[in-house]
């Protein structure tokens, strides 16, 4: 049905959009990034003129600011925005997996995006942007490893359904069971180190600490440096399973870092899909989207540049999460709020959050909400601590309802949503989310 969907909407698309140039929109993490490299490569081999935006946030403004000469095709955003893209007028094309604002859609605004389809599967953005690149020609099958991409920077390689399954396939991605560190196919000192999913006690952060859990799993080095972690063997394996499990202490599944690895040819070499997904995430949080939708099209003076940006990149996540383990946080009843104001970049204020989420320091089900300044601005981001499949709150609807009191938009989904206010707006809207999550904890 999800094929269905798609071959309709393309249909529409190439016959709405022959002769005319092209506006491209997308969001600039990984999902978005990789979305908007397929839809490029598939562009450029329709011989469309096209021009490309990445964005931190889409909004309003955004919209009074469209060329009216273009069609607009948006990627992994846009979704929360229905109503105010049908003032727009002009054409205007949607694909994305957010929660849909409105179910009357306006007849110049097109939506791909699964939450509409009747029994669609649960897809991201660049998933979808590669089945709807598929569709136009066979050509674009050998986009399908940008796909892989996005799923993983989405978090959504646990649920395997039938479509994804077929684009793994078309991928040509080589599947291996293990631990969930990345980069496997890196010296394992430095990846357990730099690692931060999961997070762990000790030795995410801390080569000393890396080095005590190497030698107690029996991991010594060969010649100068460590194996990576593909290149185990099975007894090293389950030691270094073990020494983990100890640290973690028991406060994660085994499933939580226990799983597939996919690994694919990228660049002519074999490469974990976590990393890439990591380092073309990372460009965008340091402000170089540009590097990194470069690096997703293959560009090899892109990928010098986005490692290097990489390298810097993981020295702020972990000065961040080292600034959160050792200041102030305002607790609640099963809520946390981490206010890091300028002491943390605010593009990486939800990565922290998400990493905090995936770790075992707060118990399933917590809701984290992380603020860091933006100018005159707040980024804020919330997500839900565990998998919290169980849990019957929704960060989406909580944040709509803060911000109908404060004015302004939110987006994202049940497990993780976000939201941009005004500087003015700190302690009020603290105090909004304190009285709205007690007030929920009681109710529940």
């Amino acid at each position: 049905m999800t094929l269905d969907t798609v071959d309709k909407f393309s249909k529409i698309f190439l016959e709405k959009t022959r002769g005319k140039r092209i506006h491209l929109i997308s969001h600039f993490d990984t999902d978005g990034i990789s979305s908007a490299a397929i839809a490029s490569k598939t562009f450029e081999r329709l011989n469309y003129q096209f021009s490309v935006k990445i964005l931190k946030q889409f909004n309003k403004k955004e919209i009074d600011f469209f060329p009216e000469d273009k069609v607009i095709v948006l990627f992994d955003l846009g979704s929360s925005n229905l109503s105010d893209l049908a003032k727009f007028g002009k054409e205007v094309f949607v694909i994305d997996h957010h929660e849909v604002e409105i179910t009357e859609i306006a007849d110049n605004v097109h939506v791909l995006n699964f939450h509409l389809i009747e029994g669609g599967e649960d897809l991201c953005s660049a998933e979808l942007a590669y089945l709807f690149a598929r569709a136009i020609s066979e050509e674009n099958k050998d986009l399908a490893q940008l796909a892989i991409l996005g799923m993983i920077g989405d978090i959504m390689e646990r649920n395997i359904n039938k479509t994804r399954d077929m684009i793994i396939k078309e991928a040509k991605v080589k599947v291996k069971r293990g631990l969930l560190i990345y980069p496997s196919t890196r010296p394992l000192d430095r990846a357990l180190e730099y690692n931060s999913r999961p997070f762990i006690p000790g030795v995410t952060g801390d080569s000393q600490g890396t080095f005590e859990l190497l030698t107690e799993a029996g991991i010594s080095r060969e010649g100068n440096k460590f194996k990576a972690l593909i290149d185990l063997n099975e007894e090293e394996m389950k030691n270094l399973v073990t020494a983990i499990t100890l640290r973690l202490n028991g406060l994660e599944k085994d499933s939580d870092y226990i799983g597939n690895l996919y690994l694919l040819k990228f660049f002519n070499k074999i490469e974990d899909a976590r990393e890439l997904s990591a380092i073309i995430n990372a460009c965008s949080r340091m402000d170089k989207p540009q590097v990194a939708l470069m690096f997703c099209l293959g560009n090899s003076s892109a990928r010098k540049q986005a490692e290097k940006i990489y390298v810097k990149y993981r020295q702020h996540i972990i000065s961040g999460l080292r600034y959160i383990d050792k200041n102030k946080k305002i607790e609640g009843r099963e809520y946390i709020i981490i206010n890091a104001r300028d002491n943390i970049k605010d593009t990486i204020i939800g990565t922290l959050a998400s990493i905090l989420s995936f770790s075992s320091v707060y118990k399933e089900g917590t809701i984290i909400i992380a603020m860091a300044y933006n100018e005159d601005k707040i980024k804020v981001s919330t997500r839900m601590a565990g998998r919290g499949s169980k849990s019957s709150r929704n960060l989406k609807e909580l944040l709509d309802s803060v911000m109908s009191t404060l004015g302004g938009q939110s987006g994202g989904h049940k497990m993780a949503a976000g939201c941009t206010i005004n500087k003015e707006d700190e302690e009020k809207f603290i105090e909004l989310m304190k009285k709205k999550l007690e007030f929920e904890v009681v109710r529940v």
